[in-house]
């Protein structure tokens, strides 16, 4: 496949840079601070759409920025994956844009132009790391991932929201300094740190050395995978925002982590060597059981926004399932649900604002007949959750297809249980929220009173977004066949 000198990966990147320098300097006029923030996201998004049909034709843009030594390089290539990951937070931040602006407009929050410089920060650095060339331009801008978001967790300044923050930093920093050593090991063995489809690291080295290796990223990027037990930042930090944790747990921070992971496993490990050192069996068995334990912890939560913040631990290890099995379909369904797991989550996120913003309730005990108020609201939430429990027609069944296709191509019958039963547990911690709205009576609530249409327009917009995945998933954005093609590379067979 041939690779051309291209500028678009890069001002991909620049745009939102540039517009979170103006952001700050029209802090004082707040429509253009937002018009600043929505023309940034779409300029984004057309940049990384107009590279589709490149990397369709088998040409994928490529830009080497500076050659640091022999093997090592700041440099940008957009392929399949990475093609999939920024399409997905390309267009997700153009709707989380104008989702923000309605929501700190309906609370008037302070700090808003401290709020959208760090979240054009954040979508800098996730575009960053879906093009990053190798390893060490992906452990910069995963590094400034981290650090940008900070400003967002901790926003309200509360005592609850600087803890969260700081052990937010503490669990992802720590998981950096686990990746630079797993990145600096890797040059040391192989010279490179450059992305290859089926891997750089040599098949027959020493195993031991090699499975702490492999040990050693998973531990670094876990952490921002929630994988447990290094998941416990993610519940603390839902004390952000509704915006912000929808950035957390759908666009970009969580899905950096799963995505690092598949770029580990597929381009540095490669299947043979994944195979020989037969750790990914063990590390699948974890991913198996934070399916099963982080719903079970949803089903605990009274608090909406954690809910969904333990039902998104669950999910991330669905894709690192998918990663760890060497089976095409596996792989196929594991990276098609990076992006149908977004669309359903920013969903149900975004209804979890819209709740709040409008009545000021947080917990689910408290929403029964809100419906009647919010009825477009609460259906888009419905829908999503049909989504994540794996029912059709909705993207999630389509992925979780894959997934458990892929365990039986693997010989694992006790993950495609897993699967299965989580499926259930799904249902078990998403439907009763929807049964208490739809078809519990209260009277606190008024007739049909939704959020500003700042808010209620994305949420819609996701929602059919999510519905056109499992219906169209070839569509426009031609999601699944990058997520096929992806697992081509990787593994070699359709």
């Amino acid at each position: 496949m041939e690779s051309q000198l291209a500028l678009k990966p890069l001002l991909a990147i620049v745009v939102s840079l540039v517009a979170t320098a103006l952001i700050v300097l029209s802090g004082r006029r707040p429509n253009l601070r937002e018009g600043w923030t929505l023309a940034a996201a779409a300029v984004k998004f057309i940049l990384v759409f107009s590279m589709l049909p490149d990397v369709v034709g088998g040409r994928y843009p490529a830009i080497t920025l500076l050659d640091i030594s022999p093997g090592v390089a700041l440099a940008l290539r957009v392929d399949p994956l990475g093609l999939s990951f920024a399409l997905s937070a390309s267009f997700l931040w153009i709707l989380t844009s104008i989702y923000s602006i309605g929501y700190m407009r309906s609370l008037d929050e302070h700090q808003q132009t401290r709020y959208f410089a760090s979240f054009a920060l954040c979508l800098s650095s996730t575009i960053g790391i879906a093009f990053a060339a190798n390893l060490l331009t992906f452990l910069i801008f995963y590094e400034v991932l981290t650090i940008a978001t900070y400003p967002l967790v901790i926003h309200k300044g509360t005592v609850e929201a600087i803890a969260a923050g700081r052990k937010y930093l503490v669990y992802l920093l720590s998981g950096g300094v686990v990746l630079l050593l797993a990145v600096a090991w890797t040059q040391s063995i192989t010279g490179s740190l450059e992305f290859r489809p089926g891997g750089i690291l040599p098949p027959t080295g020493e195993v031991k050395n090699l499975s702490l290796l492999l040990w050693l990223f998973a531990v670094g990027l876990g952490v921002k995978a929630g994988i447990m037990p290094l998941h416990g930042w993610l519940p603390s930090a839902m004390v952000a925002p509704t915006p912000v944790s929808a950035l957390l747990h759908a666009v970009a921070v969580v899905k950096a982590g799963v995505f690092g992971l598949a770029r580990v496993t597929g381009f540095v490990f490669g299947p043979e060597l994944l195979q020989q050192l037969g750790a990914t069996h063990v590390l699948a068995l974890l991913a198996a059981a934070t399916i099963l334990l982080a719903s079970l912890l949803a089903m605990a939560q009274d608090n909406l926004k954690r809910r969904l913040a333990y039902s998104t631990v669950g999910h991330l290890s669905y894709i690192v399932l998918g990663i760890l099995l060497i089976a095409p379909d596996a792989w196929r369904g594991g990276i098609f649900h990076i992006v149908t797991h977004a669309a359903m989550k920013i969903t149900l996120f975004f209804c979890a604002g819209a709740i709040y913003a409008k009545t000021h309730r947080e917990n689910i005990s408290e929403l029964d007949g809100i419906a009647s108020q919010m009825p477009i609201t609460l259906s888009a939430f419905a829908l999503a959750s049909v989504g994540l429990a794996g029912i059709p027609p909705l993207g999630g069944f389509l992925s979780k297809w894959f997934l458990a296709k892929g365990t039986v191509a693997a010989g694992e019958p006790i993950l495609l249980a897993v699967l299965i039963i989580s499926g259930l547990l799904n249902a078990g911690y998403f439907f009763p929220i929807v049964g208490r709205a739809f078809f519990k009576r209260s009277s606190e609530f008024k007739k049909f009173d939704e959020a500003s249409p700042y808010m209620l327009a994305p949420l819609v917009i996701t929602a059919v977004f999510s519905l056109m995945l499992g219906l169209f998933p070839d569509g426009f954005f031609r999601l699944y066949w990058l997520a096929n093609e992806t697992t081509v590379g990787v593994l070699g067979v359709r």
